[in-house]
């Protein structure tokens, strides 16, 4: 077990996935989790080859040759899809999912909705069927994501003083009254 993954009972491992990073599993016990704001999470998933993986982003996309790409969704797509096709997915079955581009603060502008309309854009120019979105709003999100079979769960956060709350590297039990499912 890595730093990164936690075990956290009946068999399943947590794999946090930070801005900038993105995972790719095809291990049914890995569960991809992040917690987002203004960022954007894409969740990809090929059904048959049962494999699937999250990314984490910061800024639709940058200069050429800047030296934080990772935080630019631009990158983060490419990262992601190619990891996906290296294990074995194909492209024209994967299924996406899309999470967060809150407003989080007034200071900020609209990079949340600008975050959430560049996956959308960068997805269907790409020929990658959405089949579930959970974008914009002013609350932050917390996602788990199953790689295996695509399943996601969310739970918001409206309450800001519950970030500093939440541990770092655990994730929250599922609240019946904010927690939703997409299968």
């Amino acid at each position: 077990m890595t730093q990164e993954q936690l075990q956290t009972g009946a068999g399943q491992n947590v794999v946090h996935v930070i801005q900038g990073e993105h995972r790719v599993s095809s291990r049914a016990d890995d569960i991809l989790s992040t917690l987002l704001g203004s960022c954007v999470a894409t969740c990809l998933c090929d059904p048959v080859a049962r494999i699937g993986g999250m990314n984490h982003f910061l800024l639709p996309a940058g200069d050429i040759g800047q030296t934080h790409q990772l935080r630019y969704g631009s990158h983060a797509m490419e990262l992601l899809i190619n990891a996906l096709l290296k294990k074995g997915a194909r492209k024209d079955r994967l299924e996406a999912k899309l999470f967060g581009g809150a407003q989080m603060h007034d200071g900020l502008g609209a990079i949340g909705s600008a975050n959430g309309r560049f996956a959308q854009d960068f997805l269907a120019a790409e020929g990658i069927r959405c089949v579930a979105t959970s974008l914009g709003g002013t609350a932050a999100r917390r996602v788990r994501y199953h790689p295996v079979s695509g399943r996601a769960q969310q739970m918001q956060i409206t309450d800001p003083t519950a970030l500093k709350e939440l541990p770092a590297r655990t994730a929250p039990k599922p609240d019946p009254k904010t927690d939703v499912v997409f299968f």
